[in-house]
Parts: C-alpha cells; structure tokens; sequence
C-alpha cells in the first residue's frame, strides 16, 4: 500500500500558503470521529490556513445531537453519518453549505454528492468526506473463517464476543433474522430485536464506544469476533504485531456502509476557516491524509489520482460503485426515537 507525496500535492499546499498570507489567523473546532483530525493533515492545514483546529471525539453518530445540545457555540464542524445528518439538519443545528466555497466539490461521486440525506429545501447541508463499510472483524486462529452475523450470536464465543455499542446492532440483528425494512421495522419486529440483543448481550464481553476501545479489547486478547469499521481496528491491531493478526469478511447477510460528511454548525463564528478545511479535504493531501490514517475509502476519486498508487486505489474501492450498491447503505430509520429506546433498553438489561 502506498500513499504518494506528488507535485500536485505540493502544489495544493503552495495554494493555501499563498492563500493564509493576507489571512488572519483563525480557530476551528471539529466535532469528529477517530482518525479524522490526524496530525499528518491538521498541521500541515493550520500551516497552510492559519486556522488552528481543535478536534473532540464522538464514539456515535447519537452523540452528535447531544454535544450540540449542550455546548451551543463551541462546534464549528461536525461529520455525522449519512442517516444522521437529516436530524441535524431538521434540529436545526446545522446550516446550508454554500459548495461554490468548497475547491474542488465537483470531484466528489455524484453518488454521494447529490445523495437524497444531504439535500433538503433545495439546499446542500452537507459534504462528503469519506465513505466505508462495516464487517465483522475476528481472529484467524481463534475462529474459524465467518460468514455470517450468526458468529456474533454463537454461544462457543461466550465471552469474546464485542458488538458496537450503537444503535445499528438494531440493523445486523435485523439482518441476522432475516429482515430486510431494516430502517422501518415493526413493533413486534423491534420487540424480537430486543429480546434477540438482550438474549446476546450475556454472551458480550464488552459494548466498544471507538476504534480504539475495540483495538485494545482485540489486541489484549479479550475479544475474539466483533463488528467494526473496516479497515481502521485491523489496521490499528495488526500493526502492534501480538503475535496474531486479525482479518475481516463481509457477512452473507451483506456489510452495512456508510458515509460521513461535514456539516457547518449554525451560528459558526469561524466559517471562513470552515470552508478552508472542507476544501482542504477534497485536495490530495485531504483525500489521501484520511484514508491513510483510517484505512477508509475516499469520496473524491479526481483527488486520490496524484497520491495513491493503482494497487491501493483497488484497496480503497476508488471508482467501484458496484461496491457501493452492494452495501445496505445507512439511513435514518423511520422511527429514530423507537430505535434508540429499543437500543437502550437492551444496554440497561441485566
């Protein structure tokens, strides 16, 4: 795998130093994931803008509307997940995106550009940043090759067992039954769910809230078999060198995918530096700095030519649509609330 420092790169970086010469020197608070903020790209960023970013981690995509309830101001950019980012939107949180501010929005997929979750009163709320699946993530030589949600439901992994502490364990055990209105599910398919999750949760180690929660559980030989986002745990695992490596597979019942995106904070004080950083990341050093340091896939192939090599674009799934349609992509479940009282109800069962 290999990440390319190209002239195409470098010049990127000349234009925004050229760029944060006559700009005054600016903030930028990032509402974020795990990976998303790395110093490989935040410091040439700041360098080049003269923004300084500060970046706090959510585990969730819930945890976004609970942040911005409760620190009203101190969010200048926040990447929900595409089933998430209508809440945003409807709550009032977040505020349109002018793309003609964003260098470079005409490189992004049209797929997941103009996606129905990111358009609404004719109107752009959001950008896409990167994009991924999730699988099931496990030991070669404690378990044998999965392929199925079930081994997540085995009773031989009693205890070696993780799950994503997230509503969407809603939508594999949905999946594992055999359901397929996964965002539109019924009361008495919840109730089944429930039941299902709680009668799981006794085989659970442990609910993981981050990657690297998961990659310590993993790597300090705690859990055998979870779900995860691909790439990043196994990466993360791998590269300590325990002995033992993990691999991950896609499920019969198919992997979920996602798509995270930046959404401007309303009442930002700092949307110029908001802009800069979502420019930023459809540039080379943008697109290619977050996928080297999650393992995802980029969202703008046009930026991802100059710095990754052929081999690594297969890897990152770069123009394979098909692979996209062959995802259960995320949406925002029909009734959010029920969902997340259902999720909540199997965490505080005993």
């Amino acid at each position: 795998m290999a990440f390319k420092k190209t002239a195409a790169t470098l010049a990127v970086t000349a234009s925004l130093l050229s760029q944060a010469a006559t700009a005054h020197a600016g903030e930028l608070n990032l509402l974020t994931w795990e990976g998303y903020a790395p110093d490989a790209s935040v410091k040439p960023f700041e360098a080049a803008s003269g923004c300084k970013v500060t970046a706090t981690y959510v585990g969730s995509n819930d945890d976004f509307a609970a942040k911005l309830a409760a620190g009203g101001g101190v969010y200048d950019i926040i990447t929900p997940s595409l089933d998430t980012v209508p809440m945003m939107q409807l709550a009032g949180f977040t505020q349109p995106i002018d793309v003609a501010k964003v260098k470079d929005y005409d490189g992004i997929y049209p797929e997941f550009a103009k996606a129905e979750a990111l358009v609404a009163k004719g109107r752009i709320w959001a950008v896409p940043m990167v994009w991924g699946s999730v699988s099931i993530i496990y030991r070669p030589d404690k378990v044998p090759a999965p392929d199925s949600i079930g081994v997540l439901f085995d009773p031989k992994y009693k205890g070696r067992i993780s799950l994503w502490d997230d509503k969407s364990a809603i939508y594999w055990t949905a999946r594992y039954l055999g359901y397929s209105n996964i965002f539109d599910l019924s009361d008495k398919q919840l109730d089944t769910i429930k039941a299902k999750l709680i009668e799981q949760k006794s085989l659970t180690r442990k609910y993981w809230t981050s990657a690297g929660e998961l990659t310590e559980l993993i790597a300090n030989g705690e859990v055998y078999v979870s779900n995860a986002w691909t790439g990043l745990t196994s990466k993360e695992v791998n590269a300590l060198k325990k002995g033992f490596s993990v691999a991950e597979v896609t499920p019969k019942e198919r992997a979920e995918g996602w798509m995270d995106s930046m959404m401007l904070v309303t009442g930002s004080p700092n949307t110029e530096c908001a802009y800069k950083f979502m420019s930023f990341m459809q540039s080379p050093a943008g697109q290619c700095g977050i996928a080297q340091s999650t393992g995802y896939f980029p969202v703008n192939p046009k930026a991802v030519g100059t710095c990754m090599d052929e081999t690594t674009r297969q890897e990152r799934k770069v123009g394979n649509i098909d692979f996209v349609k062959s995802l259960v992509m995320w949406q925002q479940p029909k009734r959010l609330d029920k969902y997340i009282e259902v999720w909540n109800a199997v965490k505080s069962a005993p």
